[in-house]
């Protein structure tokens, strides 16, 4: 005795069997076609997007720690004795002081508004990469030549300047002197060239000692703006946060990489879950693909079921008939299309390359864009939601052929027959 249900058995054999109308084995064919590309397509492309968002994280985050503590008007106080008390919390595995300041940098007749960060070359390769993305000259450059500055590469080619020349800075403070109020200049050495591969960094961004910052600045001793954070885990920041609650003996602030970059993460965001909706379109074609399939086989089939209905069938199982029917048609385009989606993301790396050199072109010249090679970044939940949703949209398709089948009377059925 077979276990399997007859209306599995009967949709099984219904979508395995030679049609008499070729145009509905061309409709099988291209609903399973459409579904397989529509699933392909979405999860190469949800691999893309993860592949830029977290390429374009990693480069942020390798310039900035992933937080900061700062008192009232961003100015924290005895930084020395922060670090002492946040030293030891868990995740935290690096800690730096920063001062922040915005000015302007003039070479000859070139002016450029920049925003200043001041370091202490000691400290900071514990929360940033940036002594790894040095093109000229040296981070520790810094250390032994007074009122040396670090430029973005951008901002150096905008400059004209190279390692040894001198730059201009002008801070947005003010000095009375004999003369009236004047703003505050200083020279500075450029001791190093730096590339972050982010245009917000390599063209606006300018590095110089703590020590030198608080002469132009004004900060008094022990004074920064912030005592920046690196921690093993990006995501861990809210525990760190409580954690750091019960640590500080005043009252701190904490600033997180989610926040200071919150608009951005979330355009990223918004985007990714656009292209997810806009290409699960492309599913939503192919199920409907299949209603129409359905409804010509429930009309060649209506023999079929006033003969099944007159054996004693019910209306539950002519439906369940006709959706393992569909459910199988949209199971194999789903299955085709995951392997197929996957096996892309995983080698977009091969893939790509080949088809650029097919066609002699570069999708991303590395000349124009930062990021250069189409990244791809396969995560398991984005397949599982693409399938997900593929079966959900087969499953409704299904649904009204299925049901129409259900109502029809054996003997309006038989009477042509």
């Amino acid at each position: 005795m077979n276990a399997l249900p007859y209306e599995l058995q009967l949709g099984l054999r219904y979508t395995r069997a030679k049609r008499r109308n070729g145009f509905i084995s061309f409709i099988s064919f291209s609903s399973i076609a459409g579904i397989a590309l529509g699933v392909m397509a979405l999860i190469v492309v949800m691999s893309i997007m993860n592949g830029f968002q977290h390429e374009l994280r990693e480069r942020i985050l390798s310039m900035t720690a992933h937080m900061q503590i700062t008192g009232y008007n961003q100015r924290l106080h005895h930084w020395r004795r922060v670090a002492e008390q946040v030293r030891g919390t868990p995740h935290v595995v690096g800690m730096a002081p920063v001062i922040e300041e915005q000015a302007m940098l003039s070479h000859g007749k070139t002016v450029k508004g920049v925003v200043v960060r001041a370091i202490d070359p000691e400290w900071e390769p514990q929360v940033s990469g940036l002594d790894r993305k040095m093109v000229s000259g040296s981070l520790s450059a810094l250390q032994t030549h007074k009122y040396g500055i670090l430029l973005g590469k951008e901002l150096a080619e905008s400059l004209g300047v190279t390692v040894g020349d001198k730059v201009t800075l002008i801070a947005p403070e003010a000095s009375v002197t004999v003369v009236g109020v004047l703003p505050r200049f200083k020279r500075m050495t450029v001791v190093g060239i730096f590339s972050a591969g982010m245009y917000e960094y390599d063209a606006g961004l300018a590095v110089i000692r703590i020590a030198d910052a608080r002469k132009i600045y004004r900060y008094p001793k022990d004074t920064v703006t912030a005592l920046t954070l690196r921690l093993d885990d990006l995501f861990a920041v809210e525990a760190v946060r409580k954690a750091l609650a019960q640590r500080l003996s005043e009252t701190l602030y904490t600033i997180d990489w989610t926040q200071r970059h919150a608009n951005f993460f979330k355009a990223v965001h918004m985007e990714k879950r656009m292209m997810f909706i806009v290409l699960a379109l492309i599913i939503m074609v192919a199920a409907f693909n299949i209603v129409s399939m359905m409804v010509m086989v429930v009309t060649d089939k209506q023999a079929d079921i006033a003969i099944l209905k007159t054996l004693g069938a019910t209306p539950v199982s002519i439906m369940l008939l006709f959706m393992v029917q569909g459910i199988a048609i949209g199971t194999v385009g789903i299955l085709i299309g995951v392997t197929a989606g996957v096996a892309l993301a995983l080698n977009l790396d091969v893939v790509v390359p080949f088809i650029e050199h097919l066609l002699g072109i570069r999708f991303f010249p590395p000349d124009i864009y930062y990021i250069s090679e189409v990244p791809s970044r396969l995560e398991w939940r984005d397949v599982e939601a693409v399938a997900v949703l593929a079966f959900l949209l087969t499953l409704v398709a299904t649904f009204y052929p299925s049901w129409r089948a259900a109502r029809i009377q054996p003997a309006e059925a038989l009477r042509y027959e």
